[in-house]
């Protein structure tokens, strides 16, 4: 039987020091053998995303041995890199928004490596929404247009730039350039940070999860916070929103803190990635753990119960991203893949060939003509919008 290693599932780039320790197992009634050390990118750790992946984390390394370690990393751009270019983590639980960005190159991502990626499982469908201080005189959205509020700008993820700078001013009728004018944007280093903004008085609405741990916190402090909501009567105001976030799907939210509960928000998908070259046998074995162990975990977070067989299923009738052949060939394997989806994930795997094969000519002509690769650089976004345009972006197939 050849041995396995996790050079072999991450690609020849990963360090081999990451293999020095723990030994390879065999799965039971399996000829794979698990990798010796597995470690999953999540947000920070006041994020559902990292609480619910140590929910099932020790859980496979308890019936697989292999040596598992979820590492947060709240920095997105960074955590992209870790995946697709350092390759020191396997496995990236991402929002599907944050994944349209980084094949886009939107934003920061103008200028990081162009690297194909897949979708390895469903994570959670976590709700967001707009959350104030419970003594905060802002009673909706649309009292932003008064002028003088400050809204916390997330500096460390484009989506969240993009969900308060473009998405929210269109939702109450504002161009990006009079909300410059109107809004005061405070900008936050990290997700912790941006929420607690404005229940420390430095910022007088946040956009943030309301399933994440530091919610909870602060709902519990002197006061307590509130939500203004998303109204999805709101036609005109979500036809704005989905211009600059077209990955997001109108909600009632349901999820986390009680404050949040019955607000209309919006619900954004974050999945499993892994770079489209992840060995086809660790997809397929990761994919058939997470359905059939998904009873044992299934407990261990709020999260973690929206990993089962039948929301990944929802998400794949509606996701425009590819899915990775190794989950593909399990999930037809049990019937939960159909022709259909053989047609859009080939779609999807071109669209993103395509945006890949683009950005690769971009910063090829850039450095050909001495022209500074940065997303600041006027001249690199022209080369960038030349090899670009034209390109159908990523929308959920709603």
């Amino acid at each position: 039987m050849k041995h396995r290693t996790l050079s072999r599932v991450l690609a020849p780039a990963l360090s081999t020091a990451l293999l020095i320790s723990g030994a390879a197992f065999a799965a039971e009634g399996s000829d794979f053998e698990w990798p010796r050390l597995l470690v999953i990118g999540t947000a920070g750790t006041s994020s559902a995303s990292f609480a619910s992946t140590n929910g099932w984390t020790p859980i496979l390394q308890k019936q697989t041995g292999t040596v598992v370690r979820a590492v947060p990393e709240d920095n997105e751009s960074m955590r992209y890199r870790r995946l697709t270019d350092r390759r020191d983590i396997a496995i990236s639980s991402v929002s599907a928004a944050e994944m349209r960005f980084q094949i886009e190159g939107i934003g920061g991502y103008a200028t990081t490596k162009p690297v194909p990626q897949r979708v390895l499982w469903h994570h959670n469908d976590t709700p967001w929404g707009y959350v104030v201080a419970g003594d905060s005189e802002l009673k909706s959205l649309q009292d932003l247009k008064k002028g003088g509020y400050r809204v916390a700008k997330g500096m460390f993820s484009p989506p969240m730039i993009a969900a308060v700078t473009g998405a929210l001013p269109a939702f109450i009728g504002l161009s990006e350039e009079e909300a410059e004018k109107t809004i005061k944007y405070v900008p936050a280093s990290s997700y912790a940070e941006n929420c607690r903004s404005v229940v420390e008085g430095k910022a007088d609405v946040a956009y943030c999860a309301p399933v994440s741990s530091v919610l909870s916190e602060m709902e519990g402090a002197p006061g307590g916070i509130r939500w203004l909501p998303l109204n999805q009567d709101n036609q005109e105001g979500w036809d704005g929103y989905l211009q600059h976030r077209p990955m997001l799907i109108p909600t009632k939210i349901e999820l986390g803190v009680s404050t949040a509960r019955g607000v209309d928000g919006a619900t954004s998908n974050f999945v499993y990635s892994v770079p489209a070259d992840t060995d086809e046998d660790f997809a397929y074995h990761m994919a058939k753990w997470f359905h059939e162990s998904y009873d044992a975990y299934k407990g261990s977070h709020p999260m973690a119960a929206r990993m089962s067989l039948e929301q990944f299923r929802a998400y794949l009738d509606r996701t425009p991203l590819p899915i990775h052949e190794g989950t593909v060939k399990y999930l037809r394997e049990i019937g939960a893949w159909t022709e259909q989806d053989d047609a859009w994930n080939e779609a999807a795997k071109t669209k993103m060939d395509q945006w890949v094969k683009a950005r690769q000519a971009a910063m090829e002509e850039a450095a050909k003509a001495g022209v500074k690769a940065d997303f600041q650089n006027q001249a690199f976004l022209d080369i960038l919008d030349k090899h670009t345009q034209g390109l159908e972006g990523f929308r959920s197939r709603l």
